[in-house]
């Protein structure tokens, strides 16, 4: 007899387990049953509630005088309208669905190599494409751990990047009161040596702390009350025993720099009132500046400061970086096909016109919204946006998409690739102008992280860029087509 085990499903339509069972039959039984969640008749039935929801919105937008919930929705963001948001999207469709295609050919010829006899499935994805990273892509953490000390990435990576790029220096400060004991304080100095601001780091994961990464301020800088602002980064690396060195993988590196690039836009805050100072910007502009400073990680300048061996302080030998680099690109035509499906079909759902029968009662929804016309919505939506690949299910399925129903992202879940698309489009930008630089650091200070949200941001950034943003450099990044030179 084997002892029973029970698998806990994730909030994501593929499941991390996936990629590790060899059973295909077990892979298919883990796959339906989460993509299956909130879809069949009983107390956990969400089909219902979310075509109800859909039409609620609807009617709200439609009583403010809106044509429907993502017009209502997108009207303070930087995109405007659901037909900005839903024209960048459905740009990148092309790229990544042929992307995604060519993945899904390598893998079927692993299986055919392997006399699998059947076609890759959306439950087989995972597992094959982890035979494709061990083959093509093989980074092991363990290389790269020991030239990732968290000081000397903190020290020499994060904070040299800040000096470099907008002259800030940091002191450690051990006379601040702190939360907890391993919460550090640094005093932040400008160029001119004048105090900035706090920045508190909370780098280490504990049994009562909230999982995951993210940067918050204790105090919003303001010119009207005389603020300086107070802020901090989180990340939940494990703890090394007394004595040992906190070494970071790779991931937990970016993260930094990430949740550091938040940090900046509330460090270098330069307005009048508070609720405009710092990330008090719109959704989708507000993860810009961190997408931003993840490119200063893999700086040739920047990574040579800090990716050391903890040790021998060796750098970091350039094979490992090269394969660090190409990692980059792996997966990302299916990653970028299931974002964008899950996208468009919160974009779909949050366009959909009120019903005059949106007032029925409850339990009748109205016609369009019923338990089986969620999913012939669904269907349909993904089919009209030319994102319905058989083997790249959308990341999240209408039933259990709880960032849209239920996690105040109804009509923004677009958002983190608009960002991402504003993000390269301006590292692309400095690039071209020599880099990390102070003078292009101070370009990007004065017009973008120094303003907040006092002004429409689509001005902020095209002040800054001079145009609009442009997709191709979003494509080159995640390996969706080839770098052009006179662009890079």
């Amino acid at each position: 007899m084997y002892p029973v085990c029970t698998l806990r499903l994730e909030n994501t339509t593929q499941q991390p387990i996936l990629d590790r069972l060899e059973n295909r039959a077990l892979r298919t039984r883990v796959f339906q049953a989460s993509v299956q969640r909130g879809n069949h008749d009983g107390p956990n039935d969400t089909r219902t509630i979310a075509g109800r929801l859909a039409q609620l919105r609807a009617q709200k937008a439609k009583l403010l005088g809106f044509a429907d919930y993502a017009s209502y929705s997108l009207d303070d963001q930087m995109a405007l309208t659901p037909q900005a948001a839903d024209r960048l999207m459905t740009s990148l469709v092309p790229a990544s669905t042929a992307k995604a295609r060519e993945e899904a050919a390598k893998m079927q010829a692993i299986i055919d190599r392997e006399k699998g006899g059947f076609a890759l499935g959306p439950q087989d994805w995972e597992f094959y494409a982890e035979k494709v990273r061990r083959a093509e892509y093989d980074l092991d953490e363990s290389q790269i751990k020991p030239y990732l000390a968290l000081d000397r990435v903190l020290q020499d990576g994060v904070f040299y990047a800040a000096n470099r790029m907008y002259g800030l220096t940091f002191k450690e400060r051990h006379d601040i009161p702190v939360y907890q004991p391993d919460v550090r304080v640094w005093e932040v100095f400008d160029a001119s040596g004048a105090s900035l601001a706090l920045y508190y780091g909370d780098y280490f994961a504990r049994p009562n702390k909230s999982g995951g990464a993210w940067m918050d301020s204790f105090v919003d800088q303001s010119g009207l009350l005389g603020l300086k602002p107070v802020v901090l980064t989180v990340l939940n690396v494990a703890k090394p025993a007394p004595g040992q060195m906190a070494l970071l993988t790779w991931d937990n590196t970016t993260t930094l720099f990430h949740e550091f690039g938040h940090a900046l836009h509330g460090l270098l805050s330069n307005v009048k009132y508070p609720t405009l100072a710092g990330t008090n910007v719109p959704r989708d502009f507000v993860e810009f500046p961190s997408q931003f400073n993840e490119h200063a990680a893999l700086d040739p300048a920047v990574l040579a400061s800090y990716a050391k061996h903890y040790q021998t302080a060796a750098p970091m030998p350039p094979a490992l970086v090269e394969k660090i680099r190409k990692t980059h690109t792996f997966n990302q035509g299916y990653m970028m096909t299931e974002y964008l499906a899950a996208a468009l079909l919160d974009m779909a759902w949050h366009t959909m016109p009120w019903h005059p029968n949106a007032a029925a009662a409850l339990g009748t929804p109205p016609p369009g919204t019923g338990p089986q016309d969620v999913n012939t919505f669904e269907r349909t939506a993904l089919k009209r946006f030319a994102v319905d690949l058989p083997q790249v299910p959308p990341r999240y399925h209408t039933t259990y998409f709880s960032h849209i129903w239920g996690g105040g992202y109804s009509a923004g879940y677009y958002a983190y690739l608009w960002s991402e698309v504003l993000a390269h489009d301006a590292y692309y930008f400095l690039e071209q102008h020599g880099g990390l630089t102070r003078e292009n650091g101070q370009r990007l200070r004065d017009m973008v992280l120094s303003r907040g949200g006092s002004e429409p941001v689509d001005q902020m950034y095209r002040r800054f860029r001079g145009r609009d943003a442009d997709i191709e450099p979003l494509l080159v990044e995640r390996g969706l087509k080839a770098a052009t030179p006179a662009k890079r």
